[in-house]
C-alpha cells in the first residue's frame, strides 16, 4: 500500500517535506508520490490542508 494525491491538490507544497523518505515530488499539474518509495507512514496525510492525500491500494 501506498498513499496518492488527488485532483484536490493545490500544489501548496506542504506535504513535500513531511516526507521522510523523499517519496513526494512537484508533478505537472499537483504533487506526486511515488509508489515505490513510499513507506505509508501518513506523514504527509496529516499535514495536508486541503486532505487531497488518501491511502491507496494500489502499489
Amino acid at each position: 500500500m501506498s498513499r496518492l494525491i488527488t485532483d484536490s491538490c493545490v500544489s501548496c507544497g506542504t506535504c513535500e517535506p513531511e516526507c521522510p523518505v523523499n517519496a513526494i515530488s512537484a508533478g505537472e499539474d499537483k504533487f506526486v508520490i511515488s509508489a515505490d518509495e513510499c513507506i505509508n507512514c501518513g506523514a504527509c496525510e496529516a499535514v495536508c490542508p486541503t486532505g487531497a492525500i488518501i491511502e491507496t491500494e494500489e502499489d
